[in-house]
């Protein structure tokens, strides 16, 4: 995987993201694939999965930060 293919990911709003993962599952699901085209496959999978998981991440954040906020201002 190179540095523009992990710039392009880190681009990617979360649908994308989930939706190019679940094709990239797809693809290794079916086969057919060379060992050096899979590997390929996989290690943008994780990419894509990692991407996912950061903005899984920063919408947990943002509703602990506004439930924390509705806390302190009712007391």
């Amino acid at each position: 995987m190179t540095e523009s293919d992990l710039a392009e990911i880190a681009s990617f709003g979360y649908e994308r993201a989930r939706d190019e993962l679940v094709n990239v599952v797809k693809m290794l699901e079916q086969g057919g694939m060379d060992l050096d085209e899979s590997l390929a496959l996989w290690e943008r999978g994780e990419a894509l999965a990692t991407r996912c998981e950061e903005h899984l991440a920063g919408a947990r954040k943002r509703v602990e930060d506004a439930l924390s906020r509705r806390e302190t201002e009712a007391e």
